[in-house]
């Protein structure tokens, strides 16, 4: 989704205020975002803009957890861990880790890349020493994680998908904006697919699967790609494979 950039900034700590909903702010973004898809840094205004308590609640319920409890504790910043090729190519043939290995240098994308587009937001506070923000992060580098997980390409309905499906996983009302743009615009393309039904199938999907926000991802790094869906309840067909290649980017048009 982004090219390779530096590490994140030295942190430093502070006490984070609560988020204003910005709707006409978030708005402006998605039509930037369905004028030019690949400008990363409008989904992040939009969810900045949203994020409203998402990340608070997010952080407070992965505590209510053992696994998750266990990942705040220990607070490893997964961007460091995702930027470690020595380490991602000693992980078994057929794990996640060498699928995700394989989906970066296949699109040159780099966790770091990834970091960087989002602190292209002017009030962003997502780099601060807090629970908070080091919850945002961990959402903002499992994303492409969780399109290895869902089996959504980073074609302009694959993107919809997995932010459709993280809707329900957040419960941030940024990706339901994005979700429901991109919805919008399939239907306003009649491609003859399914492309509207896949986006919605995907935000059931996110509902009924394992709560991923939580999990250990550097043991999950190492487990078969099959076996991890399977376990987490995405190992199901989806419309979304039923689509051409040549439709999925058919969607994000300048309106």
């Amino acid at each position: 989704m982004a090219p390779v950039a530096a590490p994140a900034p030295t942190r430093t700590a502070g006490r984070l205020k609560p988020r204003r909903v910005q709707p006409f702010r978030a708005l402006r973004a998605l039509r930037r975002l369905i004028a030019d898809k690949e400008d990363t840094a409008q989904v992040f205004e939009i969810m900045n803009a949203l994020a409203g308590g998402s990340v608070r609640r997010g952080y407070h319920r992965m505590l209510e957890e053992a696994e998750g409890s266990r990942q705040a504790f220990l607070m490893v910043e997964l961007a460091d861990r995702l930027q470690d090729r020595a380490w991602l190519e000693s992980l078994p043939p057929g794990s996640v880790g060498r699928a995700y290995l394989d989906f970066i240098d296949e699109r040159n994308l780099s966790a770091y890349g990834l970091a960087g587009e989002s602190r292209k937001v002017a009030d962003t506070d997502i780099e601060a020493a807090h629970p908070y923000a080091w919850y945002a992060r961990r959402l903002r580098d499992v994303h492409d994680l969780w399109h290895i997980l869902t089996g959504y390409r980073t074609d302009a309905l694959g993107e919809a998908c997995v932010v459709a499906f993280s809707l329900p996983q957040t419960r941030s009302t940024g990706f339901g904006l994005i979700a429901a743009g991109v919805a919008v615009e399939a239907a306003r393309a009649r491609t003859g697919y399914p492309c509207a039904r896949a986006i919605l199938q995907a935000w059931r999907r996110g509902r009924r699967a394992a709560w991923l926000p939580g999990l250990d991802y550097e043991a999950l790094m190492a487990e078969p790609l099959d076996q991890a869906r399977a376990r987490l309840g995405l190992g199901e067909t989806t419309l979304y494979d039923q689509i051409p290649v040549e439709v999925r980017n058919t969607l994000l048009v300048a309106p």
